[in-house]
């Protein structure tokens, strides 16, 4: 059973909407409607706000930290169209350093890609696109567009682990730092589709689409690699249903296994894999957050549950 060991007071004043720890787990970054983005040291059961940043004309939807191995900075997404990058000149003094302003409605999801993959940022809009950012050095950006990826909007966007899982490596040339440039998105149109990089054309093309959900996908989650041969996402969906989806060979694209891990009663908001790639977080409308693992048969059973309303 898993069990609150600490909280944290933010002082928002209105709903949060996304909070993300570090890579280190010693800061967290919490994002809200109040149009504000703070942050927090953390240090076991203690915590102390450091930084409030302001800069969003809307409630503020998700935020996303950028690996340190490119600077101490994260991105966070808007209502108001907009994403902004945020970074820590000295310690505590966070100022932004770089606005995307290219969307024409609603930011929903952004994820920054695996380090190996390089710098770039998945940006999700209810317009329908994605746009990617791609980090050039010197806090300068540039970005490609992905028109119409999802008709009715863009709910959520995941990043494939930069080896995943399913790639076939070529053992003669010895060939095994092959990057993969990849990530998902779930959108209003009840789908699920895989994108992946075209080096020889520039572009972003879709590579497969996942077809199941009867309702609004809501989340998307690329498992981290495992170090088996088959690669999984997980999505949500407002129907209250997580699929598991998997694809035994990505270079083919074959994403023909799909179950249904588990209908909820209430809508699925949010999907989060562990470091290991084998225990699924849940949260929902039912404001409990289920831990998932697949049994040795195949099946997920449902390890621990966590009602968010309890204050004990």
């Amino acid at each position: 059973m898993a069990t609150v060991v600490g909280k944290v007071e933010t002082q928002h004043e209105n709903m949060i909407h996304d909070a993300q720890m570090d890579i280190y787990g010693h800061r967290l970054a919490t994002c809200s409607s109040d149009r504000s983005v703070r942050i927090f040291e953390v240090d076991k059961n203690q915590h102390r706000l450091i930084a409030t940043l302001i800069g969003h004309d809307g409630p503020v939807w998700q935020i996303s930290w950028m690996h340190p191995m490119y600077g101490n900075a994260l991105a966070s997404c808007s209502y108001d169209k907009r994403v902004i990058l945020w970074k820590e000149s000295d310690r505590g003094q966070w100022t932004k350093f770089y606005t995307h302003e290219v969307h024409a409605s609603s930011v929903n999801s952004i994820q920054w890609a695996p380090p190996d993959t390089g710098l770039y940022l998945a940006c999700g809009s209810s317009d329908g696109t994605i746009s990617i950012l791609q980090g050039s050095g010197d806090d300068k950006f540039s970005f490609l567009m992905i028109q119409n990826a999802h008709t009715t909007g863009v709910n959520a966007v995941s990043w494939a682990p930069s080896h995943p899982s399913g790639t076939t490596l070529d053992p003669s040339t010895k060939d095994y730092d092959v990057i993969s440039k990849r990530f998902a998105s779930g959108g209003g149109d009840n789908l699920v589709k895989v994108w992946k990089f075209s080096d020889e054309k520039n572009v972003w093309e879709m590579e497969a689409e996942l077809k199941g959900h009867n309702n609004w996908v809501r989340d998307v989650a690329w498992a981290p690699d495992t170090g088996f041969t088959t690669s999984t996402i997980a999505s949500c969906c407002q129907d209250g249903k997580v699929f598991i989806w998997q694809c035994k060979d990505l270079d083919k694209a074959n994403w023909d296994i799909k179950r249904t891990m588990h209908t909820f009663d209430d809508v699925v908001w949010h999907l989060s894999w562990s470091v290991m790639g084998d225990i699924l977080a849940v949260s929902g409308g039912d404001n409990k957050i289920t831990l998932w693992k697949e049994s040795h048969k195949g099946a997920w059973i449902c390890i621990s549950k966590q009602d968010t309303n309890k204050t004990n």
